[in-house]
């Protein structure tokens, strides 16, 4: 029984696997409920709200501008603000020649004409004491070119205009910035400074290529894991034929080293209770969602990757390293553990908690992706459908739970509740580590693209269990019915 130790031992790093076994499972259910849609990583650049007003001349949408800017003729850093729904619409390219020197009107909120010129140059004011729209008639009639309003908050807010109006007259570009960004600009005024500030909405591309690249990352994983599950199965299979053919007893169950004793299949109740249960969990992350939620998710993402990274690296290095695989120990609270595992731990542990101190640099994309991978491919092997019938309740109910909560959910909370869970809208930006991302390599406005664990596990159930059976269904037919030639064929063909 020397190969199906192994095979058990492959999936699951030597023994206390049920322990683990509870936590993945646990882990799955929050991958599920916390899973985002597919796609990028930060919020469209541009946004026709439906909700504020729509008057002649007052119907742009609101588009995220980039704004350059010169500090006595050396770039400083590049600022991001908003359109406003009145005015000329922002550029896409950025031509140095269409920068205007920055001026700030006299009186400065801009709610009265202004005493001194502004021509060809854009105004900066702050945001209050009359509307958006006054300010930007008053600039424009002193010569101004374009109008930056700065925000009294860090949050970018809509620039929309009176009910009842006509604002075909502004024909000037206006730009909000948060407070901080405004501040910058106001200070180097004040330093006598020559600033000159660039407005523009660069595109983003159709296609990025982190896309094709994150889509080869989840196709791979899903293929890897099944590919692995039925090699165990055939492995098994193999070693009870052997077992047969040296005349033991072909209904001789080992429960010893039973490869699927830790394996746990999801019945057609469990599956229903499954969505349940994730939309339960993705109500507690709405409502309450902070850093200290966001750090306790970050915390249970690494003990599930660290579990998986062991696992997929004991898997490995069992192929070269034997000796160290069948040699147990025992160990509190664990049972009996590998050499192996024991000495691959240490690794896999050190790499999840350093993910977990240093994920805000930005690199760490690449170990969160390891990380994902790793727990993917772990809970592909733990976790199984036992037939069709119960992946297409499955796959269903998922189906109705993305469209629910991506879709159906403004309708009762305001807001798509899937939507700002994933972008981390109520824990300072920092979004779930639930996810596989890739950075956006061409995209001038950066930012990630995006795929959820959920995306990628419950398709990956399925794959894993067609290449499971079908495998194991013609070593048994073949075997019996038409000799070992035919079941060479057999596995070529599926395997």
């Amino acid at each position: 029984m020397q190969r199906s130790t192994m095979a058990f031992m492959e999936r699951h790093g030597g023994g206390g696997s049920l322990v683990w076994t509870h936590v993945l499972v646990v882990v799955l259910v929050v991958l599920v409920a916390a899973r985002p849609c597919a796609g990028r990583g930060n919020r469209d650049i541009i946004h026709d709200d439906t909700e504020t007003p729509k008057q002649p001349g007052c119907e742009n949408s609101f588009v995220l501008a980039k704004v350059r800017t010169w500090m006595d003729g050396v770039e400083a850093t590049e600022l991001v603000g908003v359109s406003a729904r009145f005015g000329e619409t922002i550029k896409h390219q950025a031509l140095e020649i269409n920068a205007l020197m920055l001026a700030v009107p006299s009186p400065a909120n801009s709610c009265d004409a202004s005493v001194l010129p502004l021509t060809g140059r854009a105004a900066l004011v702050r945001r209050g004491e009359c509307t958006f729209t006054k300010k930007a008639r008053m600039v424009q009639a002193a010569g101004a070119k374009a109008l930056i309003v700065i925000n009294d908050k860090e949050d970018l807010y809509k620039m929309v205009c009176e009910e009842n109006g006509t604002f075909l007259d502004i024909n000037i570009p206006s730009v909000m910035l948060p407070q901080s960004a405004g501040d910058t600009l106001e200070a180097g005024l004040l330093r006598d400074e020559t600033v000159k500030i660039l407005m523009y909405s660069p595109k983003r591309p159709v296609v990025d290529i982190s896309e094709i690249f994150l889509w080869l990352m989840a196709v791979g994983t899903v293929l890897g894991a099944s590919f692995w599950s039925a090699w165990t199965a055939k492995e098994a299979a193999q070693e009870h034929y052997r077992n047969i053919k040296e005349g033991g007893d072909p209904y001789h169950y080992d429960t010893e080293h039973d490869t699927n004793k830790d394996v746990v299949d999801i019945n057609v109740v469990s599956a229903c209770l499954f969505m349940v249960l994730a939309s339960v969990f993705l109500l507690v992350l709405y409502y309450f969602m902070s850093q200290w939620f966001l750090i306790l998710l970050v915390i249970l993402f690494c003990i599930g990757g660290f579990e998986g990274l062991q696992t997929c690296m004991v898997s490995l290095l069992s192929r070269w390293f034997p000796q160290a695989a069948g040699t147990y120990f025992s160990v509190p609270f664990l049972g009996s553990v590998s050499f192996l595992s024991l000495t691959v731990a240490p690794f896999a542990l050190l790499f999840s908690v350093l993910w977990g101190i240093y994920r805000n640099l930005s690199f760490a994309w690449i170990g969160q992706d390891v990380l994902g991978i790793s727990l993917i491919l772990s809970v592909l092997q733990i976790v199984r459908i036992p037939n069709i019938k119960v992946s297409a309740v499955l796959l269903s109910a998922a189906f109705v739970y993305d469209i629910f909560w991506v879709f159906i959910s403004p309708l009762i909370f305001a807001e798509s509740v899937m939507i700002v869970v994933a972008r981390g809208d109520k824990s300072n930006g920092e979004g779930i580590p639930m996810l596989l991302k890739v950075p956006r390599l061409y995209d001038p406005w950066g930012g990630y693209s995006i795929i959820g664990f959920g995306d990628i596990l419950l398709p990956g159930l399925l794959v894993s269990f067609c290449l499971r059976y079908f495998p194991v269904y013609c070593v048994v037919v073949f075997h019996f019915c038409y000799g070992v030639e035919e079941l060479s064929i057999c596995f070529s063909f599926n395997l």
